[in-house]
Formats: C-alpha cells, structure tokens, sequence
C-alpha cells in the first residue's frame, strides 16, 4: 500500500514553515509540524510538503525512475490524469539526471502549467558532506531541482525559475518514505517576501499540494514491478556505451 499523508488544513497555521536555506534541517527532523499542505514562510515563498510511503521501493529506483522517464506516454503513467506532455534535454538515462532537463506540460491546480524541472546535485541544498548526512539520516537518496514557467519548445529551454524542489527519500523497513518539499517565489530579481508572496499564481500552492501527493503515490504502485522488468531486459548499448536499460532510446 502506497499512502500520502492529505493536508487537512490548508493553509497550514501556527507553524513556522521551512526555508529553503534550512532544507538541511530535513535530516535531522525525520518529521516535522508540517509534513503535508501548505504556508508562507518567512522568506515570502510559499513552502509545499508532501509524504508519501511507498512500499517495495527503493532509493536506488526512485534514481532510476527520474533518469527513465522521458517521453509523453512514461509520463503519463505517473498521473494519467494531470500529465499532459514531457520531454528531455540534457543527460539522461542509467539513473542519471543530475544537469538535466525535464520540459514538461501538467495541470496543477487545474490551470495548464508548463515547467522546467532543472536537475541540482543535492549539494547544493545539503553541502558537499551530503552523502555522510544522508547515512546518518537514513536517507538514501535526495531529488533536487530548480523549477521554472517554461516558455516553450520554440524557446529552446528557456524558463523563468520560480522555485526549488527536495525529494528526500527516507529508508523504512519494507519500503521508503518521500518527503517532497517545494519553495514557491525564489526569482532572481524578486528580493522582498512581500513582492514574493504576491508573485506567485494562488492556485498553485494548493494545487501542488494535491498533485504531488497524488503523483507519488500513483509511483508507488507501479514503480517496482518497472524498474524489475526493465533492469531484466539486460544492458543495451547507446552511443557505443554500454548502460542499464530504459524504455527510449535515442541514438
């Protein structure tokens, strides 16, 4: 069984929502006052928690599935109902997707939203240590990224970068717990919380609440039985390198 944690309350009150500077305290917080819904913090950027349990998954396949998924039909399997479109630039493939680029078309909050979702080292939320942290933590694995509007293929890759995402990957006994974690209103030339607050959209906190949660625990129900049947394929060779399998390939 796959469960998400629902936000009763939203916005969440009488809590100090995390900033995005303090993202390390994830790791020495295995739960927080706010481990699902949404509030304003006090940098004006609007912090999105969700958790999910995910029975049978690993770190290692949560790696896997964002170096995997790239076309529109994989996409879609991830939330067949907001999923609209989804693409790749950048390195991919064989659990690699750190500087890469998913370009992707989804309903959030039922508006049509279009993003960059440009894959960070969790370095750079974590320090350079990160992996000693995560051992000690228990974690096995953190997704990061920065998010951006983007503008559209005939744009290239180009975005307005609004945003910073964590899927911090917590062992358990017969599975993992992720806890995903979005700041919403980091913009280059946006500095004042007040200008921040207002910046960003008033349904997309909310709305990233619920699809978040719903995306990660519609992965939890295939995503084992996927990454078992792929991983027996054997490896394929791309580019005169040989790598672990995954369902496109480009060359």
């Amino acid at each position: 069984m796959n469960i998400s944690i629902p936000a009763y309350q939203n916005p969440v009150t009488g809590i100090y929502p995390l900033v995005l500077k303090e993202a390390k305290t994830l790791l020495t917080n295995p739960y927080l006052p706010m481990e699902a819904g949404y509030a304003l913090n006090s940098d004006g950027m609007y912090h999105v928690a969700g958790h999910t349990y995910m029975k049978d998954v690993t770190g290692p396949m949560i790696d896997w599935w964002f170096g995997y998924v790239t076309n529109t039909d994989q996409y879609k399997q991830w939330h067949p109902k907001d999923h609209v479109f989804s693409s790749w630039s950048g390195p991919h493939g064989n659990s690699t997707y750190i500087g890469g680029n998913h370009l992707v078309h989804e309903y959030i909050g039922g508006q049509l939203t279009f993003l960059r979702i440009q894959f960070r080292d969790p370095a750079t939320y974590f320090g350079e240590n990160y992996k000693a942290l995560f051992t000690a933590a228990n974690v096995s694995t953190a997704v990061c990224a920065r998010v951006g509007l983007w503008e559209g293929a005939e744009k290239g890759i180009q975005a307005l970068d609004i945003g910073h995402v964590i899927h911090l990957v917590h062992n358990e006994f017969d599975g993992v717990r992720m806890r995903s974690r979005f700041w919403l209103g980091d913009m280059d030339a946006v500095k004042e919380p007040a200008q921040r607050a207002t910046s960003i959209p008033p349904d997309l906190a909310p709305g990233l609440t619920k699809h978040t949660s719903e995306e990660m625990a519609i992965l939890g129900t295939f995503l084992p039985d996927l990454y078992k049947r792929e991983m027996a394929k054997g490896p394929k060779r791309r580019d005169a390198v040989e790598v672990l399998p995954w369902s496109v390939d480009d060359s």
